[in-house]
């Protein structure tokens, strides 16, 4: 065996204790660089050289320089890294519209309580004009607190779209250096050597992706990497990088979807297949928690608006003559919305339409509802409650053309030709495929407003007075008298005398004396008596023979029936009211109670969702943690690898020192 075997060892081994202390540093030099994986050099022994004494061996080769990764463990913490992604972004947003809705003294419960105690001043004194004045006051104060929590919401739709935005360009942008990177790791293929540092490079892309949208991923026999999202659909493949883009919901341009270009053709993606991300936490935020709380506020404003409107109207204000009175608020319309895919016609407008019209406030539910054609019945609709899944079958009314009867199909309830406090109109022929979008209190907190100026427009007087026969032997008394349905006739009196055991007989009587319309009926103390419009309550107990001339107030100045009947309000059960099984309606909420009802809501949706986020955060340290186990840098182990290969590096140099050192003894030993 010759000198030079032994300095090509002495050589080889310097030369793969400087590769590893090479790659030692870069380890050291990156430990803090987000996304890199440790580097390690892969040694073999050379092959020995055979002689008649055996196999010498030739010292070490350097085969390769490997990183530390592992792929079960990257993909987990991808995944929880996207949910913890999701998480933080919908809370983050809810923190937002937890603003909306203010406690205490500055909250729409409080103001619309306000507006309700303030009538109690003009039922001292109706003709008081500064009673009046605060009326109008605190009503200007409840329309702009529910339009300004409507403009909130608003704004926070806006900073939903601005934000899809700014996420689907950042995606798109990251996409695209994915896409370089698989280039330039498929043109180094053919060296048979992994580039590592591009590994890692398209691994930390992979994961900023992922952050905004999950993510799966496939490698492909030349080294790229395919990246697919939303179910399957492609986002990067080889050197191809497909687009996102921010599109107007179809169902409602007011809200954002988001598509994909397959060759230029842009296709939506459905939010259920995006389950983390960021973005899928904004959208999960704008289709069900902004929706939700929108029709909340709006369902509050509308049947709080309908139902005080409907009072005033049933009252008589200081006009001159005294009139019903005027609408105090208007609020914003109910909006049907057709499909952007609807059926066009030749002028490019829709070819059908649908109009709601409110037919009882108090009815309306904090929903959106969908309408589509009946495929079993042509002509006929179902439309369905999407808050809760609810579908009623909408059908033509042979005996009044143009209206609908409506059914329940959850349970078979005939609701006659209005559901949920609405009707429909349908206008056009909707095609099999067409669908529309009902919101029928969406915008009503929004567009709510003070529409009474006038402070003698507030109708404090009742138009009926109730006198007792001067006779009467019994100890009744009327404790209330109110006016609760426009079927009242104010050119009616009524005069009831009572018999028996509380039964009764009651005569409508016009100006002219003329006997109109008769009736009888059984009084029951706590129950009202219901008669041409209006209920009659009383104290104690009439006496047969008794009688009552219930006729239109004569000094509508002095009378404040109808400011009690306002007073009133404060304990009506008037908001989310349902139609029952057998017809009869079932109670809602107060108008204070419902403002808690939405503020419990909109608490117990933050409180999940910071909880969620403080879970899948430490979900997604925990992976992290796992793959930084596996595949990260640990200065001390390094720090000890270079002691390690710098001791080689010097044992490797002595080997080639002593060769050196034989081969000049055998030059000086030739030489003589």
């Amino acid at each position: 065996m010759s000198s030079s075997a032994l300095m090509t060892i002495g050589m080889r081994a310097m030369f793969a204790d400087y590769a590893s202390m090479q790659t030692t540093g870069h380890n050291i030099a990156n430990a803090n660089t987000p996304g890199y994986s440790r580097q390690t050099v892969n040694l073999a022994t050379s092959g020995g050289q055979f002689s008649g004494a055996g196999f010498f061996g030739k010292g070490v080769d350097v085969s390769s320089v490997q990183r530390a990764s592992n792929k079960f463990l990257t993909m987990q913490a991808q995944a929880a890294n996207s949910m913890a992604s999701m998480d933080d972004a919908r809370a983050s947003q809810l923190v937002q519209l937890q603003n909306v809705f203010p406690t205490g003294e500055t909250g729409m419960g409080a103001a619309m309580g306000d507006f309700l105690n303030s009538f109690v001043d003009l039922a001292t004194d109706p003709n008081d004009g500064s009673a009046r004045q605060v009326i109008l006051s605190d009503a200007t104060e409840v329309a702009r607190r529910f339009a300004d929590a409507g403009a909130q919401l608003d704004a926070l739709q806006t900073g939903v779209n601005g934000d899809l935005k700014s996420s689907v360009d950042q995606v798109n942008s990251l996409a695209k250096q994915i896409a370089q990177i698989n280039e330039q790791i498929a043109g180094f293929k053919g060296l048979g050597q992994p580039p590592n540092d591009l590994l890692d490079q398209r691994d930390d892309l992979v994961r900023q992706i992922g952050s905004f949208v999950k993510v799966t991923t496939m490698p492909a026999e030349d080294g790229s990497l395919g990246v697919f999202i939303a179910g399957g659909q492609r986002l990067v493949l080889g050197n191809s990088a497909q687009q996102l883009a921010v599109t107007q919901d179809p169902a409602d341009a007011s809200r954002s979807a988001i598509s994909i270009s397959d060759n230029g053709i842009l296709r939506p993606l459905s939010p259920d297949l995006l389950v983390g991300g960021s973005i899928s936490g904004l959208l999960k935020f704008q289709n069900e928690d902004l929706v939700d709380a929108r029709n909340q506020l709006g369902q509050q404003a509308a049947a709080f608006a309908w139902r005080v409107n409907q009072v005033q109207s049933f009252g008589l204000d200081m006009g001159s003559p005294p009139g019903a009175g005027d609408p105090i608020f208007a609020t914003g319309s109910p909006q049907a919305i057709p499909n952007a895919h609807n059926a066009r016609d030749a002028t490019g407008a829709f070819a059908s339409s649908v109009s709601i019209t409110v037919t009882d406030g108090t009815q309306l539910q904090a929903s959106d509802y969908s309408l589509a054609a009946d495929p079993a019945n042509p002509g006929s609709y179902i439309v369905t409650r999407q808050s809760d899944g609810v579908q009623f079958s909408m059908a033509p009314d042979a005996s009044n053309p143009g209206q609908y009867q409506y059914t329940r199909l959850s349970d078979g309830a005939a609701l006659g030709n209005s559901m949920d406090g609405m009707q429909l109109s349908v206008t056009g022929t909707p095609t099999s495929t067409d669908s529309f979008l009902l919101q029928p209190v969406g915008r009503a907190a929004a567009g709510m407003t003070r529409v009474l100026d006038d402070p003698n427009g507030i109708a404090a007087a009742s138009p009926v007075t109730g006198t007792m026969g001067a006779a009467n032997t019994g100890t009744a008394t009327i404790g209330q008298l109110d006016v609760v349905s426009n079927a009242y006739d104010p050119n009616t009196d009524t005069n009831i005398t009572f018999g028996a055991n509380g039964t009764y007989t009651y005569q409508l009587v016009d100006y002219n004396g003329n006997v109109t319309g008769t009736g009888s009926g059984t009084w029951t103390a706590g129950q009202p008596i219901s008669i041409n419009g209006y209920e009659l309550s009383l104290n104690g107990v009439p006496a047969s023979g008794d009688t009552i001339a219930v006729t239109h107030t004569a000094h509508p100045e002095s009378n404040n029936g109808n400011a009690q009947a306002m007073v009133a309000l404060r304990d009506e059960t008037l908001v989310g009211r349902t139609q029952r099984l057998d017809g009869t309606i079932g109670d809602g909420e107060t108008v204070t109670d419902a403002y808690a009802t939405s503020l419990a809501d909109v608490g117990v949706r933050v409180q999940s969702a910071q909880t969620s986020a403080k879970i899948s955060a430490a979900a997604s340290t925990q992976a992290d943690g796992a793959l930084s186990s596996q595949t990260g840098v640990n200065l001390d182990e390094e720090a000890a690898k270079l002691i390690q290969f710098q001791q080689g590096y010097q044992a490797a140099a002595k080997v080639l020192q002593v060769a050196q050192s034989i081969f000049d003894t055998m030059l000086q030993t030739l030489a003589r």
